[in-house]
């Protein structure tokens, strides 16, 4: 495949590089970004960790903020953070932050003008990790995480496919996206007013009726802004005890949205995924 590594820094006896690449799925040049730990030297193909973004994000939030680079070299696991949505000049916008352009929502669109570009979810699941394995020294060994609407693309990518991950974990997610505001739009925009396909998309409504089950742990700030009306873990809650699903729930007083939440729990995630990577 042939892609373009636009910078390398090295950190914690690692490699970050951030690389561009054309995506057939997606129609457009897309970035990412990856760590490499010191251990993919060796020749050994190592496991990775994929990392979804939230709203106006891009590659970078995560690498530069979450402080994960030194504790990925000690456990010896790579990091993959994707771009959050399509880009370019030909590439369907809006002027609001939550829809179009780092507001990809981690759904595949199935409605004009969104559908020609905005595949995030098969982008995520397929096209991307068929590339970082073809390329790095990345094994087929994968978990996911992510932030709000990341941690969101995170569950329900987990949900639907339990196979190819071996954990997933989620910070602040938008648990419960088509009863709230920032899933409604973007339901809407992507998928049209067919709630049903909606459903295929709401971590909520999917675990409820889950049958196979990954390792799901989801931290929560109390403090956040967005607790209520947007996020509403206390579905995710109510759908794993109805299905009995394995989800560890931690909520935390004083912490907010932002990541200094995430860089003061990125250890115990980052080491979750571990022991699920190392089994």
């Amino acid at each position: 495949m042939n892609i373009e590594n636009l910078s390398r820094n090295k950190s914690f006896g690692g490699w970050h590089k951030q690389y561009s690449h054309r995506s057939d799925t997606l129609n457009c040049d897309m970035r990412f970004a990856i760590y490499l730990p010191p251990q993919a030297a060796n020749g050994n193909k190592i496991p990775a960790l994929y990392w979804l973004s939230g709203l106006t994000c891009t590659d970078e939030n995560f690498m530069q903020k979450a402080a994960a680079h030194q504790m990925a070299a000690e456990l010896g696991v790579a990091i993959v953070a994707p771009d959050t949505s399509p880009r370019g000049d030909d590439v369907a916008d809006d002027e609001a932050y939550d829809l179009g352009k780092g507001a990809g929502f981690y759904v595949n669109a199935t409605q004009a003008p969104w559908n020609r570009h905005y595949s995030m979810y098969d982008y995520v699941l397929n096209e991307l990790p068929n590339l970082i394995e073809s390329v790095f020294p990345v094994s087929d060994k994968r978990s996911i995480f992510g932030h709000s609407m990341g941690g969101h693309g995170a569950l329900v990518l987990a949900l639907r496919n339990p196979e190819r991950y071996q954990s997933v974990s989620a910070f602040s997610p938008i648990s419960n996206p088509v009863d709230c505001p920032w899933g409604k739009k973007a339901f809407t925009a992507y998928l049209g007013d067919d709630t049903d396909r909606w459903a295929d998309y709401d971590a909520s409504l999917l675990m409820k009726t889950a049958t196979q089950f990954v390792p799901t742990l989801v931290d929560q700030g109390e403090a956040d802004n967005f607790l209520v009306e947007q996020l509403k873990p206390e579905a995710l809650e109510a759908a794993a005890k109805q299905s009995g699903y394995p989800l560890t729930l931690n909520r935390h007083e004083g912490y907010d949205h932002s990541y200094y939440f995430i860089a003061s729990f990125i250890e115990e995630h980052l080491r979750f995924h571990a022991e699920h990577l190392s089994k």
